[in-house]
């Protein structure tokens, strides 16, 4: 009998929608709608904030199922439209670190389901949602379950070697491979860790999970994954820890993969 995820976990940005863009591709959306067809759980799997996130589910009809969202620090039921676990982390040790590492970051605190306060402006369309301009004090008085970080007017590579060897307090921190972002979660949570408490609760077997995703925040995830793929145009760190590779976004991967399993 041919093997058949039973849990599927999906990010978002770069794997089933090209970066920057909010359409979901027509082949990849109808291998999703076979997979849910055959009794999948089809779970989005994102660093996105909830605000973010929902326009996506509600695109594919997602029902039934969970949005873990914020790298795994919120999660959001599809059918009763709930948050039904939150995490959240004191942003001020690591916004006061960073201020000093990073001349001219911009920083924006989550509050979900509305959007973000934020520290400096910035560029128009990073960041969904209400956004309201605070001051330092405003931004770190709350704890928040993502802080999201953009070093203007630098590079990837340049955000990612200034901070090797930093070690910020109290989070788990993601970098971005194609914009100078850092995403700040609480500490210990990461996709792979959310997926493994929800594959509990659901009562999935360890062997019946598959995973694609194309990014740094991916890589537990691959990693927890009887069966990971990294996408196409994924950093070489990411593709190296998956069991497979596909095609890129723009070529459709996300479907290639899913057809192997749920084909029309």
């Amino acid at each position: 009998m041919t093997w058949r995820p039973r849990l599927i976990a999906l990010d978002i940005d770069g794997t089933i929608t090209p970066l920057g863009r909010e359409e979901v591709a027509p082949a990849v959306r109808a291998a999703i709608h076979r997979a849910v067809d055959h009794g999948a759980h089809v779970v989005l799997s994102t660093g996105r904030s909830l605000i973010g996130t929902r326009p996506i589910v509600d695109d594919l009809g997602l029902r039934d199922t969970t949005a873990i969202c914020s790298n795994g620090a919120v999660w959001w039921d599809t059918t009763s439209r709930e948050v039904v676990r939150k995490v959240a982390f004191d942003p001020g040790p690591s916004v006061r670190r960073l201020r000093a590492l990073l001349p001219d970051a911009v920083f924006a605190a989550e509050v979900t389901g509305l959007g973000n306060l934020s520290l400096g402006r910035f560029p128009d369309g990073d960041l969904w949602g209400d956004v309201r301009e605070v001051s330092h004090d405003e931004l770190v008085a709350e704890p928040t379950p993502r802080l999201v970080v953009r070093w203007v007017g630098r590079t990837p590579e340049e955000l990612a070697l200034r901070l090797v060897d930093v070690e910020l307090p109290g989070v788990t921190a993601s970098h971005d491979h194609t914009e100078p972002w850092l995403t700040l979660t609480p500490p210990g949570v990461t996709k792979g860790a959310a997926l493994e408490d929800l594959r509990r609760a659901l009562g999935v077997a360890v062997g019946d999970t598959l995973a694609i995703g194309d990014g740094d925040n991916d890589v537990e995830m691959l990693r927890w994954a009887a069966h990971g793929v990294a996408m196409g145009q994924a950093p070489v760190a990411v593709r190296q820890v998956a069991d497979a590779v596909t095609s890129t976004v723009l070529e459709d991967g996300a479907a290639a993969v899913l057809d192997r399993y749920f084909a029309a």
